[in-house]
């Protein structure tokens, strides 16, 4: 089984193909231009290079978020659009859980953080030990001081993934934890992870039409919580 997958929530973007397990190509760029302008190009020449075309895709996979709302929507409308034509199924996988599934690195509390703005992060925990992801706690949104908190208590190694990594860093050293900074080619999330955690879904049997994909937002978009301060809302 063949599964394409892309991420877009965050500055970076990147495709993949993956086939059972292995890595059969890769695209990843992480620059200031908008996804709008770089993902298909991108899933275009890497699939050339590849010599796979979209028919020869079982599967397909999106980081449905957290993230930026912005690139959450790039992502799932391009895999929407794709299996809606392929009649193909499609899995959403979260963003956080993409990044751990990068990491091979065992007996460490994995910490993945997206800058969520306002000294908060989008965060998830896991651990991994002996090969494997093992999910501590859901997706969440809140402040980098708690996180710290949190993790001291805790009192185990600890490796930070995501652009809000460097965010906590500071923070997380002066509570006293036993602190990694992932390095630079698996700090970010990647297509990859989304493509493996896809894969685990789908022989799970979790997966979903082109018309029921949908994003997860851990909260409104800041427009929207902006108007509701003005007109008095919570």
């Amino acid at each position: 089984m063949k599964v394409l997958a892309i991420d877009c929530s965050a500055k970076a973007a990147s495709v993949a193909v993956m086939e059972e397990g292995s890595l059969l190509c890769e695209g990843f760029v992480n620059t200031k231009i908008t996804h709008s302008q770089t993902l298909m190009p991108m899933m275009k020449a890497m699939l050339d290079s590849a010599k796979i075309s979209l028919d020869d895709i079982d599967l397909l996979a999106v980081s449905k978020g957290p993230g930026s709302f912005t690139g959450v929507r790039i992502g799932i409308a391009a895999v929407k659009g794709i299996a809606h034509a392929k009649e193909l199924p499609c899995v959403g996988v979260s963003t956080l859980l993409s990044m751990a599934m990068n990491i091979d690195e065992s007996d460490r509390v994995l910490c993945c953080a997206m800058d969520a703005r306002c000294s908060q992060v989008y965060n998830a925990l896991f651990e991994a030990k002996g090969g494997e992801i093992t999910r501590l706690c859901q997706d969440r949104v809140l402040t980098v001081s708690e996180l710290a908190q949190e993790l001291a208590a805790k009192k185990a190694p600890v490796l930070l993934l995501g652009d809000g990594a460097r965010i906590c860093y500071d923070s997380f050293k002066c509570a006293g934890i036993d602190l990694k900074l992932a390095p630079e080619n698996l700090l970010y999330q990647r297509a990859y992870g989304v493509a493996k955690a896809a894969l685990d879904d789908y022989k799970k049997g979790i997966y979903c039409s082109a018309r029921e994909l949908a994003p997860l937002y851990l909260r409104r978009p800041q427009a929207e919580r902006e108007l509701n301060s003005r007109c008095g809302k919570q």
